[in-house]
């Protein structure tokens, strides 16, 4: 290769080379959920476009199940990143995680949810649910005046079934009761900041004999509906090109 062209090809690498912002190790201490989530942390798109609008998801196992297939879905009409996490609202670091990743990019769009972690007792201080998500919403919007905000209600918390038993698909008795309260106190926030809704939960809700049996995650077809409406409520608030 001419000295020259090689010049050019190295200094293109390092324009380009680009570090994700840096994101805590997080892990799940709770052993009815996931330790890793298919590993917590930051992905990226790998973009070929980079004229197409940046999407970035927010939210735990459940976002992880319906990323790719998002991915796919909108793929030439979006690079979409995620950042697969088990935090809560009431995480000390969580606005300097969401300035840091907001810094990186310009994004078109943030659909989020926070989550089936934050159900234990203590996890979340008493009656700072609310205030909280506000708090967060009110971040996002400081660090990405630009993006369309999109919530994803927290999707229902089903009965445990032992490997090789039919799911009979029966609400879990003593999760679901606070994921509703949390719904609810967020879709009232969310109202008040203006915030658009992705229902993934009435989605769910009724489909609930497609749970995997784990209490937490859906079978590939329960998935499949996810990223349906993933992808729509994305593909919908997408900018006109």
């Amino acid at each position: 290769m001419p000295k020259r062209l090689f010049l050019l090809v190295s200094l293109f690498a390092i324009a380009t080379l680009h570090a994700a912002p840096p994101v805590p190790t997080q892990t799940e201490t709770d052993k009815r959920l996931p330790p890793k989530g298919g590993s917590w942390g930051l992905r990226e798109a790998t973009v070929t476009d980079a004229s197409l609008p940046r999407v970035l998801l927010i939210g735990d196992s459940i976002t992880n199940s319906y990323m790719n297939g998002v991915r796919k879905n909108l793929e030439g009409k979006a690079n979409i990143d995620a950042w697969i996490t088990p935090t809560t609202q009431a995480d000390k670091s969580l606005a300097g995680i969401l300035e840091a990743i907001n810094k990186e990019h310009q994004y078109a769009i943030i659909h989020f949810n926070l989550g089936l972690h934050g159900w234990q007792k203590g996890r979340i201080p008493e009656g700072q649910f609310e205030p909280l998500t506000k708090q967060m919403v009110e971040n996002l919007k400081k660090d990405a005046p630009k993006a369309k905000l999109i919530w994803a209600t927290i999707t229902p918390v089903t009965e445990k079934v032992e490997k090789g038993q039919p799911v009979k698909g029966e609400l879990n008795k003593e999760i679901q009761p606070t994921i509703e309260q949390h719904n609810a106190m967020a879709l009232k926030v969310m109202k008040e900041e203006g915030v658009a809704i992705d229902d993934l939960s009435s989605l769910m809700l009724q489909h609930l004999t497609l749970a995997a049996g784990d209490m937490f995650h859906w079978k590939k077809e329960g998935v499949d509906l996810l990223v349906k409406a993933v992808s729509d409520s994305i593909a919908q608030a997408l900018p006109k090109r």
